[in-house]
C-alpha cells in the first residue's frame, strides 16, 4: 500500500437505496416505473426519482392492480404450484392473445414468498414447488407483499430468468458489484493529497463535495444474468441498502442493529471493510428415491474483508476488522426481520430461492425424472418475454467521514454472489414421504394449498 493511500482520507460511497418498484402495464407492454426511491434512465444513471411523479405512477398502478382470487388470501404454511400445470395456464394464455398482460395470480406466483419444497411426480410428467404463501397487495413503495406479513412474493419473472440463466450460473456465476473506477481513486487521491499539503483547519462540508466530483460515478456490473431484469435490480438494491445501513446513511429499520461507523467509534477500527451478501443455505434434504427436496436455512448472510487501495485498485487483504465482522454477524442475525422492515432484502432471499431451485432441476436432472417439459420457462427466445428495462450502469456516490487514529476510512466497494450451484449439491437424506405424498397433484388448478 502506498503512503498516500494510507494517508488519504476514507471515503465511503454509497448510493440512494435502490428500492425495486412494481411495474405499470400500458399499451400492452410493461414499463418501469420510478418508484421505490430511484428512476434510472436511458444510459443507465441511477437518481432519486421526482416525489410527484413516483406518486403519479403508483396511482397508475393501482388502477390496474387485480383482486386477489378466492381462496389465496389467506396466509397458508405451504402452497402448491405445479409447473406442468402453471406452464399450460401460460401458454393458453398467450394463445388467447394475452402473452403481454399475463393475470396478476400468475406473475406473482399465487402469493408464494419462499420456496422450501421441490418435489417430482414422474407418473403425472410434473414437478411441483412449494412454500409459505397469502394473498398480496402494492405497498406504497410499490413492492408487492403479501396482506398480512408484508413480505415479498415471488415473481414469475425472476423464476423465468432463474431457469434460462441456470447454465451461466454454474460458468460464470451470479453476481453483482458496484465500485469505484481506478481514476476515481486516482483522482481523490490527489485530492486529498493537496488537503493534506494545506495548512489549518479543513472544511468538511466543502471537502465532501469536492471528494464527491472528484471520486465520480461508480460502475455497476452484473454477472449471469441480463442487467435489464427484475432480478438484476434486486442484487444492485439489496447491495446498497446493506451498505447505506452500514454506513448510517439511513437509520436501522430494526432495533439491535447498530451502524458499523458506530461500532467502528467505539471499537477504535481503522481498517477499510467491504460487505457483499451471498447464499446462506443448509444441505438440503433429499428423499432417499431423489423425488422429494427440502430447502433450508435462512438464505442469505453477509461477509466481510479489509481492504487496501493499490494504484487505483481496492484488494483484499485475508483479514476481518472485530467492528466489520460484527456488524456483517448482526446484519445476518436480524435478516429475518429486515427481510420484512426492508423489502429488498426479502426480495434478495426470493431470486436465491428460485436460483437454488433452478441449479437443484438441473443438477439432479429432476425434469428429466419427471418427464416434464416447460420451454416457455426455459427458452430464452419464447413467446414468454422476460419483463426488460433500463439497465443500472453507474452510480453517484453519497460520502459520509469516519476519523480513526491511524487517519480517515475508506470504503467504496461490495456486492452480492448467488452461488446456487454449490447449494443444489448438498444434500443429505431425510424421510420426506409424508411431504411428498400430501403435495401430489390433485384437481385441476395449477395451484392449491
Amino acid at each position: 500500500m502506498s503512503k498516500a493511500t494510507r494517508t488519504s482520507v476514507a471515503l465511503i460511497a454509497l448510493v440512494g437505496a435502490l428500492s425495486i418498484g412494481a411495474i405499470v402495464q400500458a399499451g400492452g407492454a410493461f414499463r418501469q416505473s420510478a418508484v421505490g426511491g430511484v428512476s434510472i434512465d436511458a444510459v443507465g444513471v441511477v437518481r432519486t426519482a421526482d416525489p410527484g411523479v413516483r406518486a403519479k405512477y403508483l396511482a397508475e398502478i393501482r388502477k390496474t392492480f387485480g383482486k386477489v382470487p378466492a381462496g389465496a388470501a389467506a396466509p397458508v404454511e405451504i402452497r402448491k404450484i405445479s409447473l406442468k400445470r402453471l406452464h399450460e395456464a401460460v401458454a393458453a394464455h398467450i394463445k388467447s392473445g394475452g402473452a403481454g398482460h399475463l393475470p396478476d395470480e400468475v406473475r406473482y406466483l399465487a402469493g408464494l414468498q419462499r420456496i422450501e419444497f421441490v418435489l417430482v411426480y414422474p407418473e403425472q410428467n410434473d414437478i411441483v414447488i412449494a412454500g409459505p404463501a397469502e394473498g398480496w397487495r402494492l405497498d406504497d413503495a410499490g413492492n408487492v407483499v403479501g396482506l398480512t406479513t408484508g413480505r415479498p412474493v415471488l415473481h414469475l419473472d425472476d423464476l423465468l430468468v432463474a431457469l434460462r440463466s441456470v447454465h451461466s450460473a454454474r460458468t460464470e456465476g451470479i453476481t453483482c458489484s458496484i465500485d469505484p473506477t481506478a481514476e476515481g481513486y486516482r483522482k481523490l487521491n490527489t485530492l486529498l493529497e493537496s488537503q493534506r499539503a494545506q495548512p489549518g483547519p479543513r472544511n468538511l462540508v466543502a471537502l465532501e463535495r469536492a471528494m464527491k466530483t472528484a471520486f465520480g460515478p461508480q460502475q455497476i456490473t452484473v454477472t449471469g444474468v441480463p442487467s435489464t431484469s427484475h432480478y438484476a435490480r434486486v442484487l444492485v438494491a439489496a447491495d446498497y441498502r446493506m451498505k447505506r445501513l452500514a454506513m448510517k446513511l439511513e437509520p436501522s429499520p430494526v432495533k439491535g442493529l447498530p451502524s458499523y461507523l458506530d461500532l467502528a467509534k467505539r471499537q477504535g477500527a481503522s481498517s477499510n471493510p467491504r460487505w457483499w451478501l451471498a447464499c446462506d443455505y443448509e444441505p438440503i434434504a433429499r428423499s432417499e428415491d431423489g423425488l422429494a427436496f427440502e430447502i433450508r436455512g435462512s438464505g442469505v448472510k453477509a461477509f466481510t474483508e479489509d481492504e487496501f487501495v493499490d494504484d487505483g485498485k481496492a484488494k483484499g487483504t485475508g483479514k476481518t476488522s472485530p467492528a466489520a465482522q460484527q456488524w456483517a454477524d448482526t446484519f445476518s442475525e436480524k435478516y429475518e426481520e429486515l427481510s420484512t422492515a426492508e423489502v429488498i432484502f426479502g426480495e434478495l432471499r426470493n431470486i436465491m430461492d428460485v436460483s437454488v431451485v433452478a441449479a437443484l432441476i438441473e443438477h439432479h436432472r429432476l425434469a428429466d425424472k419427471a418427464g416434464l417439459s416447460v420451454p416457455l420457462f426455459y427458452e430464452q427466445q419464447s413467446d414468454l418475454a422476460v419483463q426488460s428495462w433500463n439497465a443500472p450502469k453507474t452510480v453517484a456516490p453519497q460520502c459520509s467521514f469516519l476519523k480513526t487514529r491511524k487517519g480517515w476510512m475508506v470504503t467504496a466497494s461490495g456486492g452480492v454472489q448467488v452461488e446456487s450451484w454449490q447449494v443444489a449439491s448438498k444434500t443429505e437424506v431425510a424421510p420426506m414421504a409424508d411431504v411428498h405424498q400430501s403435495a401430489t397433484p390433485a384437481g385441476k388448478s395449477w395451484w392449491w394449498n
